[in-house]
């Protein structure tokens, strides 16, 4: 996931500080099968669907945002991510307690910041949106919208959001290693693999090194184009 640098406008002056940790991601390009057997992976948890909403020129992933809804427990989680973003500048009034965040993203040794902010949203909520009978925008939080008046030219958004998915996501882990990784399938039938792992911000290049000689070593084959596989992913949804 990659878009153009934003400037959120009108920032208040308190901001969140540096962010702890940094997640190093991969996306892996072989058969789910091959990766589950060299990496000896084990499933965490059940599968869970996901939808992405956005136009049919995916103009929302082009200003760097993604809107996604992910099935919970008791009903869903709605998230607002936007890209590019500097998180020690962050201003803590547009992240709510236990609403939003904002972290570090390593793709392909690019380590950018992401804004990111979720809420819970009912069983019945995601039945009109996956059914496209209530609109994306009249089912995000205030601290959502807000973040996105805030952004030159993302608020209102564009005409013509759609419902993208489901995706079928399944999490792994390995019974010896830090990392996780995700299995996204597609309706398509088309499986998108990512790898990850949280470090504190020190360790972040030596650990994507670590990380890149272990997958050779086991035979995991990265992505050629790393930077391609987000936008890849939504054109075939």
């Amino acid at each position: 996931f990659a878009g153009s640098a934003l400037a959120i406008a009108a920032m208040p002056t308190a901001v969140m500080g540096a962010p702890a940790a940094v997640d190093i991601q991969f996306s892996i390009c072989a058969p789910s099968a091959q990766v589950e057997q060299a990496l000896k992976l084990r499933q965490v948890g059940p599968s869970m669907q996901v939808w992405l909403f956005d136009d049919a020129s995916l103009s929302l992933f082009s200003r760097g945002l993604r809107i996604r809804l992910r099935e919970a427990k008791s009903g869903g989680e709605l998230t607002l991510k936007v890209a590019d973003q500097d998180c020690a500048k962050v201003s803590k009034e547009l992240l709510p307690s236990g609403e939003g965040k904002c972290e570090f993203d390593m793709h392909d040794s690019k380590t950018t910041g992401e804004l990111s902010l979720t809420h819970k949203v009912t069983i019945p909520a995601i039945q009109l949106l996956i059914a496209g009978r209530r609109a994306i925008a009249d089912e995000l939080s205030a601290a959502q919208t807000r973040v996105l008046r805030g952004i030159p030219g993302a608020w209102p958004l564009p005409p013509g959001i759609r419902t993208l998915g489901p995706t079928r996501v399944n999490s792994y882990r390995t019974a010896d290693k830090p990392y996780a990784v995700d299995m996204s399938t597609l309706p398509s039938g088309d499986t998108y693999i990512e790898i990850s792992q949280k470090v504190k911000p020190a360790d972040a290049s030596r650990t994507s090194d670590a990380l890149v000689a272990d997958l050779q070593k086991s035979g995991v084959p990265l992505c050629v184009d790393q930077s391609a596989q987000a936008v890849n992913k939504l054109r075939k949804l």
